[in-house]
């Protein structure tokens, strides 16, 4: 048994938990990382099958022109040399198909705004609404404009307790253009009357500013930001699950591991779902109503993913992403009943060099709920039988079959493909039944669905697409939040704003 001293420990090493670790650790903390994996990342992570490089969560990002908001977090954590990006078409970075019909998402507002109005020429003056407000509820977010603050509000409360479909309905009655805002609503699993408003506006935002692939895989930010924090002498320790958080009467004290070890530090920041940390926590630190709270919040749907290697030169390379309904009311995907035909889905080239012109790789995804795989729930990894097999094999043929429609002949470009079930997700990333963004906020009940970077032990912080927003944008700010109670939210900004304006 071994004993360690730390200033913190970072618990999982999916964004939210190298972001904390970069920023610690450049600003002179001693921490260690822990992940229970053997590959860093989270929903970084990549896997090769078939001589090819899979993405399993971060599949694009936006805003990465010089002077937007991720383009300076990237500068400032030091991964702009390390990341290759590739630009998405400028005239349509995302086409939905809807009902048969197509519709285009067009880089910049003014181009944003002419894309939409080829197909809705009476709608101009809601579609420049549209995105009037997108811009007005993004700047009334201090943190995602990396302006100083008094607290730590990252939104106005207007904007949490509206839905999405009542803030689109708002700014248009044409119900056909309603769906077609709406269309891109697997990127943080909406739910009709449920989905606040401000999850809508900043993802959309962000996306139509600019919108980019990266180049090889998102592993590349996982790896970059693992070598700054060693650089910064920081430690990581994958390959190294947590068994328990150990409390005294105050506080936690430490982290037990799997092999026995016991580590300790200062101060503790969980990477891993609420739930989950809730879960080695054995301790009345913790009172029953907090519990209970925690784990009682529903989750986004899970998801079936279909990994496309392609033929040699068989299929050119699509530089936009593929959002596909095949009715009317886009909201219905959430519907779907197990076994059902599939009625929605995302599908994605993926950018293996600058340039492409051949696609190599693809994804499918579509919505799958855990009560799908249910009956394989207490199996592990490899083990999880014939039938299982089975299922994964006839929910991808009919996943082709469906893609065929839209892609006539794609059936006979594909050399080989792998599977993802919500199961999959799970034990990877520690997701509760593998959803696919963590807890669904409620504008019903924005107050219990918020989750606090605050838990109540003292010592022992959250961080995560659990915390303030999911995706590379909102975890990046979130880890901020964060670490803001650490060093202060505004020292972080004047280092990022600081950092920007040395090295323009």
């Amino acid at each position: 048994m071994t004993r360690n001293q730390y200033d913190i420990i970072i618990l999982g090493t999916g964004l939210g938990g190298l972001v904390c670790g970069y920023i610690l650790s450049k600003n002179g903390f001693k921490v260690l990382l822990v992940e229970k994996n053997k590959q860093l990342g989270g929903c970084l992570q990549t896997f090769k099958r078939f001589g090819v490089k899979f993405d399993t969560g971060m599949h694009y990002i936006g805003s990465m022109e010089e002077g937007q908001i991720l383009h300076r977090l990237f500068r400032y954590l030091n991964l702009l040399n390390d990341v290759p990006l590739s630009r998405l078409d400028e005239n349509g970075y995302d086409i939905l198909s809807i009902a048969g019909e197509q519709y285009r998402y067009a880089s910049g507002y003014e181009h944003f705004v002419e894309g939409l109005c080829e197909k809705f020429p009476y709608n101009r003056d809601d579609i420049n609404e549209y995105v009037h407000q997108l811009q007005e509820i993004a700047q009334a977010s201090p943190l995602y404009n990396l302006r100083k603050v008094e607290d730590h509000v990252f939104i106005e409360a207007d904007y949490i307790k509206t839905s999405i479909n009542d803030f689109i309905a708002s700014v248009t009655h044409n119900y056909q253009l309603q769906n077609v805002l709406a269309g891109n609503l697997p990127l943080y699993a909406g739910v009709k009357d449920k989905t606040p408003t401000y999850i809508h506006a900043l993802i959309n935002n962000f996306y139509i500013q600019s919108a980019w692939r990266i180049i090889g895989g998102s592993d590349a930010i996982a790896n970059s930001l693992a070598k700054s924090i060693r650089n910064f002498g920081g430690e990581i320790l994958n390959d190294s699950e947590v068994t328990e958080i150990v409390c005294d009467d105050t506080k936690v004290t430490g982290i037990r591991l799997k092999n026995g070890n016991y580590i300790e530090a200062n101060s503790f920041i969980s990477n891993i779902h609420p739930q989950a940390t809730l879960n080695l926590l054995n301790t009345n630190l913790i009172r029953k109503a907090y519990r209970t709270r925690i784990n009682d919040l529903d989750n986004t749907i899970a998801n079936f993913t279909l990994y496309i290697k392609f033929k040699e030169k068989a299929t050119p390379y699509l530089n936009y992403n593929y959002f596909y309904y095949q009715q009317d009311d886009v909201w219905k995907a959430n519907d779907r009943k197990a076994g059902a035909p599939l009625q929605s889905y995302l599908f994605m080239h993926q950018c293996a060099e600058p340039n492409q012109q051949w696609a190599q790789s693809a994804e499918m995804i579509g919505y799958m709920k855990f009560e799908e795989v249910q009956k394989w729930a207490d199996t592990t990894v490899g083990h999880r039988g014939n039938d299982y097999l089975d299922f994964k094999q006839a929910t991808a043929e009919h996943y082709i079959d469906v893609l065929e429609k839209s892609f006539p002949g794609i059936r006979s470009c594909i050399e080989s493909y792998e599977t993802s079930t919500p199961l999959t997700y799970r034990d990877y990333t520690a997701t509760k039944d593998g959803s696919m963004y963590g807890i669904i906020r409620d504008k019903n009940f924005p107050t219990q669905t918020l989750v606090s970077q605050r838990t109540k032990i003292p010592n022992l912080f959250l961080t995560g697409q659990n915390i303030n927003s999911h995706g590379i944008l909102g975890v990046t700010i979130g880890a901020a939040l964060t670490c803001a109670e650490f060093l202060g939210l505004n020292k972080i900004i004047d280092e990022i704003e600081g950092d920007v304006r040395g090295k323009m």
